[in-house]
């Protein structure tokens, strides 16, 4: 039986924005507080921000309820403070992880004097159960090393599934073969253009995907950048 693919595409320019002179937060879902429309969490991945922080500027966040949260550095390298772990510095090319329970609190800060960061905040709905994660779990990786290829710059956390990154040249196509066809797919734009599933993806654009078993893409520029997100169903 040959499954039928669906997708939803979200346009970068169509994101929620929440702003102030020391932060800019670009929300792709769950942004029904910033705007008169509200998209819904894909899976359990219920939050996708981009944020801006200004230099020298802490920003605090609030759970609502258990979560685990992924924070990948793309410009400048941030301070966290998880509150159940020692606070510690995150340069790009470094993911943290971690699990924040419910009506936790933990912040990001700006070490820099004169330069702006940017980061993502990407958020799962999960219920914890304990384990080493608690503690958070810094992971080292290098796309530029690996280019052409889909690199994880997370391990797996248990019921959440796959992250990957790569850096592709123009015209070079590569493919993504899912764990269990079951399972969704978000895919991010981070540079550049791609094609991905025969739909045109430009900078920041996204794209949920369910009922596939390969991902299928191609960079339409050099240096293009593209992020992948398996989540188990």
């Amino acid at each position: 039986m040959i499954m039928q693919t669906e997708a939803t595409i979200y346009l970068a320019q169509q994101r929620g924005c929440a702003q102030s002179d020391w932060y800019r937060g670009l929300y792709t879902f769950n942004f029904g507080t910033y705007s008169n429309e509200n998209r819904k969490a894909f899976g359990r991945l219920q939050a996708f921000n981009d944020e801006t922080l200004g230099a020298g500027h802490t920003i605090r966040y609030r759970v609502a309820e258990d979560t685990f949260v992924l924070l990948l550095p793309l410009v400048g390298g941030l301070n966290h403070d998880t509150g159940s772990a020692t606070p510690g510095f995150l340069d790009v090319g470094e993911s943290y992880g971690f699990f924040a329970v419910k009506d936790s609190v933990f912040s990001i800060s700006n070490p820099y004097e004169n330069a702006l960061i940017n980061f993502l905040q990407i958020r799962f709905t999960v219920s914890y159960h304990g384990g080493d994660l608690v503690e958070g779990r810094r992971h080292t990786f290098d796309i530029e090393l690996h280019k052409n290829q889909l690199v994880p710059f997370q391990p797996q956390a248990q019921g959440l599934g796959s992250f990957l990154l790569g850096t592709f040249q123009g015209r070079e196509e590569g493919t993504y073969q899912l764990r269990n066809p079951a399972n969704g797919v978000f895919i991010f734009v981070l540079e550049g253009a791609f094609e991905v599933q025969n739909r045109l993806l430009h900078a920041r654009d996204g794209l949920a995907i369910t009922h596939a078993e390969v991902i299928e893409f191609e960079a339409l520029s050099n240096e293009a950048i593209i992020l992948i997100i398996e989540q188990e169903a």
